[in-house]
């Protein structure tokens, strides 16, 4: 314990004395900083004995401390964890292969995990204070930031990273991993490139940004892409005539934002092949339908939602938020607009599938009709699964897989158009 506070002490000395180095220049290269740490080592090698490991592992931190993300760069670095909490300063989680642990480490003050988030709002040209205390930000590899801090956040600051795998998952790798199937991928390779207008839903953590990035890879590369998003966070590699459009919140004076909604109706002079929204959350989904249902076939959103049936119930809320007209304008242009839903969950060994891919076959009686073509069912018994100690959700594996419910895709005259056909049965 006691060569743990003094390796501590010894820490923050360096890391103070490297700071006053700092100050005294206006740019440092990440060579000149290492330069410099590696001198403070030596000195202070002078009078306590490091190891070669602990030098390093001094080196490292320090560095990680002034320049990148402080004690957090290490969960970063990590490529098999998914998402990292803060929860104030001393209580700090990450998830890895879909479970949650407790990390052993903390912040040493509340001052320096408000450092960190204050350098990782600045990266990505954004503000957060008392008195804007909430702010969605982004890392340098597009990794997910989102920041409340107090009086906001009672035990505050919260930092959220919610990071994204260096190579996007691809459609093999989700068949792979039993998200989804051989028959139901081919299924959404034809509707893709017959430009369906698809809309993928499913609550938060289910992998519906991971699903829409795979499914671009279904899209012809000679076509025109615009991504509009919030954060962005897409990655897309295989369109060539790609436009990247990001939100951009309002200055401490109010003004100069841009919205969703601004982006949408702009991309729509554009002159797109398709249309893909990262997420509706509110009236922007009016400006989305529209653009669904006005001739920029191939469109593509996500939604947080349960099922399809509540993701419908959702986007009729959001018009509603929206515009002035009636629910039944609103549900028979939801339903012109929208052709397939694909339902994603989080199931309770925290794998994620594709539970359910259904068609909107039209509004009939007040209501809009599904046509259900795969369903996600589940085996009959199942293997217990033991999880490593820490874990704060044990449970048994899911086995299972999406079949076909025999319901026939109704609208096909985008298929015909695009001269394709799918396979028998569906």
């Amino acid at each position: 314990m006691e060569k743990q506070e003094t390796y501590q002490t010894l820490k923050k000395h360096l890391q103070e004395s490297l700071l006053r180095i700092l100050e005294k220049g206006s740019e440092w290269s990440d060579e000149e900083i290492m330069i410099q740490i590696d001198k403070l080592i030596i000195a202070a090698g002078r009078e306590v004995y490091l190891s070669g490991y602990k030098k390093l592992m001094l080196k490292q931190e320090l560095f990680n401390a002034v320049r990148r993300l402080d004690l957090l760069q290490e969960l970063v670095d990590d490529k098999e964890i998914t998402e990292i909490m803060v929860n104030g300063v001393g209580d700090i989680f990450y998830e890895k292969e879909g479970h949650i642990y407790r990390w052993s480490k903390s912040f040493e003050s509340a001052e320096k995990l408000e450092d960190v988030i204050q350098q990782i709002v600045a990266g990505a040209n954004r503000q957060v204070n008392e008195a804007s205390p909430i702010v969605d930000a982004r890392l340098a590899d597009g990794s997910r930031v989102n920041v409340v801090l107090k009086p906001v956040a009672l035990n505050g600051p919260i930092l959220t990273i919610r990071k994204f795998p260096e190579e996007p998952m691809s459609i093999e790798k989700l068949i792979t991993n039993g998200a989804l199937t051989e028959d139901a991928a081919a299924f959404l390779e034809k509707i893709i490139q017959a430009k369906y207008n698809i809309f993928i839903s499913g609550g938060t953590g289910t992998g519906k940004t991971t699903m829409l990035n795979a499914l671009m890879d279904y899209v012809p590369r000679d076509e025109r892409v615009i991504t509009i998003e919030d954060s962005a966070e897409l990655q897309i590699h295989n369109i060539e005539n790609l436009v990247k459009l990001e939100a951009r919140n309002a200055t401490a004076d109010g003004e100069h934002q841009v919205t969703i909604r601004d982006l949408i109706k702009s991309a729509m002079r554009m002159r797109p092949d398709r249309i893909c929204v990262g997420e509706v959350r509110g009236a922007e989904s009016v400006d989305m339908i529209q653009a669904m249902s006005s001739g920029h076939d191939g469109s593509i959103s996500t939604g947080h939602s349960g099922s399809p049936e509540e993701m419908l119930s959702r986007l009729e809320t959001m018009v509603l938020m929206g515009t002035d007209i009636p629910l039944i304008a609103i549900r028979k242009q939801i339903a012109s607009a929208i052709d397939i839903i694909i339902q994603l969950e989080r199931l309770r060994d925290k794998s994620r599938r594709v539970t359910e891919i259904t068609e909107v076959v039209g509004f009939e009686d007040g209501e809009i009709k599904l046509n259900p073509i795969f369903v996600f069912k589940e085996s009959t018994g199942y293997p217990d699964r033991v999880l490593e100690e820490g874990s704060y959700m044990a449970s048994p594996e899911v086995e299972g897989q999406l079949v076909l419910t025999g319901n026939p895709l109704i609208h096909r005259k985008k298929l015909e158009a695009a001269a394709l056909s799918l396979e028998e049965g569906i």
